[in-house]
């Protein structure tokens, strides 16, 4: 079922499963996709940032999409497809969604910089994977460092009627998500769903002012599914309390550079990963980053059973 508008809920952003030699872990994405059902995720993106997608060549990157979309059961696979060239792009776009894939997601590359260059970047990556392919549009500035205002992601939004759904991850960015349904109220803007990134660090709020859900790579995707849930319930206290136990473990993942590794780290720890390997170059944690990491989960354990490991 293709990606719409009206797409709801958790959808986490899954690692690949690396072994120890750096060999792809076809087993570690079936334990993770079968967890991923399990806790409720409405959909699984694969190949994002936190997929170390760069690490992989095209036959690979087809390899791990593939078996995410085989073993996702109901849940809707968003590939990400953002390369270099719009050839690269369109080959794996096109391969993901005849395999099933719901739709894919396309970052800016960093070298753009007005708001032109923005939105014709978009109109040519939609008219290389075609017009019939729905879309996810990236905003990550801190990372991508292309400033997208609410006034830009409009026009790409109304230029591409493929175009679903916004990945937000602007910082500070609860003002864009309220201008963007600002939008939509006044007439100015199609629907248009709304997912959050950056870690969850603002989750919360963000389903306050108009988010759908989340699209992040916590290693508690459990968690963002019950926030998402409890928020759209109106049981504000219920979600901040939950998102506030979680907290500090979210802003250590924060950290440039070791988020990844710590992500990992927890993921094996709750049993979803043999391993907590990267495929090199990469960042490993410390025996001392280890320690803070599971102290930071002692606490977490005290609100949230799950993270008592």
């Amino acid at each position: 079922m293709k990606l719409t508008s009206a797409a709801h809920g958790t959808f986490t952003i899954a690692p690949t499963p690396f072994h120890e030699d750096g060999r792809i872990d076809e087993a570690s994405i079936d334990r993770l996709s079968e967890f991923y059902g399990e806790v409720g995720c409405a959909g699984v993106t694969v190949l994002g940032i936190l997929g170390e997608a760069p690490k992989l060549d095209a036959a690979e990157s087809l390899a791990v999409a593939t078996r995410f979309i085989k073993r996702a059961g109901d849940r809707q696979v968003i590939v990400g497809v953002s390369a270099p060239g719009f050839a690269a792009m369109r080959g794996l776009a096109h391969a993901a969604m005849d395999a099933g894939a719901a739709g894919v997601m396309i970052a800016p590359p960093p070298s753009l910089r007005t708001d032109d260059q923005i939105v014709t970047y978009f109109r040519q990556a939609v008219e290389a994977v075609g017009a019939d392919v729905p879309w996810v549009l990236q905003d990550y500035p801190l990372t991508l460092s292309v400033v997208m205002t609410p006034a830009v992601i409009k026009r790409i939004v109304s230029d591409n009627p493929s175009c679903v759904m916004l990945k937000h991850e602007d910082w500070p960015g609860l003002e864009k998500i309220t201008a963007l349904r600002n939008f939509q109220k006044d007439g100015s803007l199609r629907p248009l769903s709304i997912l959050t990134g950056n870690g969850g660090l603002f989750l919360d709020f963000e389903m306050e002012r108009g988010a759908d859900g989340a699209m992040t790579g916590y290693a508690f995707p459990d968690m963002l599914v019950d926030v998402v849930r409890l928020s759209k319930e109106g049981k504000r206290d219920a979600a901040h309390d939950l998102f506030d136990a979680h907290l500090p473990l979210i802003r250590y993942e924060q950290q440039r550079g070791v988020g990844l590794a710590v992500r990992k780290y927890v993921l094996m720890k709750r049993g979803l990963l043999p391993s907590d390997a990267q495929r090199k170059p990469a960042a490993n944690l410390t025996a001392a980053a280890r320690a803070e990491v599971d102290y930071l989960l002692s606490r977490v354990a005290r609100v949230d059973k799950r993270a008592a490991l």
